[in-house]
């Protein structure tokens, strides 16, 4: 695009982003804590889901301080059901590292906003050019839709050729001073105009400079290199009741869910009912010669995430006397089950009784 065409498109987006602007509470604030933390919600969230996450998560934690000094676990819990908890944890680290390195204070400065723990590079210029309004091009999936259709580019976005390659076409774009508006406008038009399918390209404001509805390939824009390998894993879990207790565990290990709590949990290679899980040895040392009732079977449920398919089944076990196995598990009243963080699958669950 050359400086007549990308002026052009500047004013265009500025007028339609006036009309078609949506309100939101992140945007009607120059914080940048309130900012960040939008944005690392919306990271993998659409607004409408994470709206109410968002405003539950600032009356709580309503700056840096507080959310340094909270438990993991309650930082955790208030991020219940938003999923890819790493957010959450990066947030809560980032945030001492904020009161130990900088007093408190937000960081202003690009590259000390990037060094804080979780933030890559878009969140790093979401923060500066919305609450500080630095220069500084955000590109996220709907940018990179818009700038891909825009210039009928077949660079795939997934790789490092695609991530240079577009950044570099949205700095160019960018609207140096009126950054925050700017970048605004281009995520707001990629969620309501340019949209991933069947976007209405007879009213776009942009159809004249839209390479890719010249050559007729907008839904073939962007590309994308190839598809994540998506793998089968087998969760039995096993609701123990005894008496007015029950059993959690929390996920230590770096997998799906890290620090969350579960149900004793029987991972298997393929899907079993209850009468083969009983002849495995992870059944046995569950259980030794405990004497149990299984008083409800949940019907098999599959968990979609980004890498993986949880295809789970909860039992609901009761007990009347614990083994060594089952006392190396957290024991806690049924009624302070809601108190702890658990993964999605778990708290649906939960919901339906």
């Amino acid at each position: 695009m050359n400086s007549k065409q990308t002026a052009a498109i500047r004013k265009i987006l500025n007028e339609w982003y006036l009309i078609n602007k949506r309100t939101l509470p992140w945007r009607e604030t120059k914080d940048p804590y309130k900012i960040w933390i939008s944005e690392i919600i919306l990271q993998q969230t659409r607004v409408n889901q994470g709206l109410d996450y968002y405003n539950r998560f600032i009356e709580r934690f309503p700056d840096v301080k507080s959310l340094a000094e909270a438990g993991e676990d309650e930082v955790l819990k208030y991020w219940q059901g938003l999923g890819y908890y790493s957010r959450a944890r990066n947030l809560h680290k980032a945030a001492k590292q904020i009161m130990n390195k900088y007093n408190g204070a937000f960081p202003t400065v690009y590259h000390e906003v990037l060094s804080l723990s979780g933030v890559g590079e878009y969140t790093a210029a979401a923060v500066c050019s919305l609450a500080y309004h630095q220069p500084y091009a955000v590109v996220d999936g709907n940018v990179y839709r818009v700038l891909s259709r825009l210039t009928g580019s077949s660079t795939p976005i997934d790789t490092s050729v695609g991530k240079k390659e577009f950044s570099a076409v949205a700095q160019q774009l960018l609207f140096i001073t009126s950054p925050d508006v700017h970048n605004q406008a281009m995520m707001d038009f990629g969620a309501l105009q340019c949209t991933p399918a069947n976007p209405d390209c007879e009213i776009c404001v942009l159809q004249d400079f839209c390479e890719a509805y010249k050559l007729n390939i907008v839904g073939q824009l962007p590309v994308k290199q190839g598809k994540t390998n998506v793998k089968n894993r087998y969760f039995n879990y096993f609701f123990i009741k005894n008496d007015d207790y029950t059993y959690l565990k929390k996920r230590t290990g770096k997998d799906i869910w890290q620090n969350l709590y579960e149900f004793p949990l029987i991972e298997t290679d393929k899907e079993m009912n209850f009468q083969e899980l009983t002849e495995t040895e992870s059944f046995r040392q569950l259980f030794g010669e405990t004497e149990l009732t299984v008083q409800k079977i949940s019907h098999p449920v599959k968990h979609i995430l980004s890498h993986r398919i949880i295809n789970a089944v909860f039992y609901k076990i009761n007990i009347s006397d614990e083994n060594e196995t089952i006392k190396d598990f957290e024991k806690l009243l049924l009624s302070e089950l809601n108190q702890f963080p658990v993964s999605r699958l778990t708290e649906l669950y939960l919901e339906k009784g």
